[in-house]
């Protein structure tokens, strides 16, 4: 996300906002504008990934596991709650819903998890440690470890 700037982020809110009212800015807009029109896809997930990358840029450390499941919900759980509408529910499924949706959220955020365990050095590497600091801290680490 390092070459991604704030103003960067702004304009694809807007975009998604114009989108998502039938204004596409151009064929790639144009493409997820057409799916939004066909299938119940909800703003918010898109909103929240746009705010999960604004966290990115701000924060490079997370001191509880709260604050860094709530940024693996921003960056990998919404991918799940925007791919449900699209693939639905299999058909004859007695599942309800919203257990479908939380699963799809689960696997997004474990997904994330997942990354980060797999990139702890090379996020290390470039300032970045989501590990949370007071887990660290209680096994006796530190960022420097």
């Amino acid at each position: 996300a390092s070459h991604i700037t704030p103003k960067a982020l702004d304009r694809w809110e807007s975009r998604l906002e114009d989108l998502f009212n039938g204004r596409p800015f151009d064929m790639l807009d144009a493409a997820l504008s057409d799916t939004v029109s066909k299938f119940p896809v909800d703003i918010q997930p898109f909103k929240d990934m746009i705010d999960g990358m604004r966290m990115d840029l701000r924060k490079s450390r997370y001191e509880n596991f709260d604050e860094l499941y709530l940024y693996c919900y921003y960056v990998a759980g919404t991918v799940g709650l925007m791919s449900v509408p699209i693939m639905g529910i299999a058909p004859g499924s007695n599942a309800p819903t919203e257990s479908v949706y939380n699963a799809a959220l689960a696997l997004g955020i474990a997904n994330q998890l997942t990354n980060i365990l797999r990139d702890v050095g090379e996020d290390a590497r470039r300032g970045r440690v989501y590990l949370p600091q007071d887990e660290l801290a209680q096994a006796g680490l530190s960022d420097e470890d």
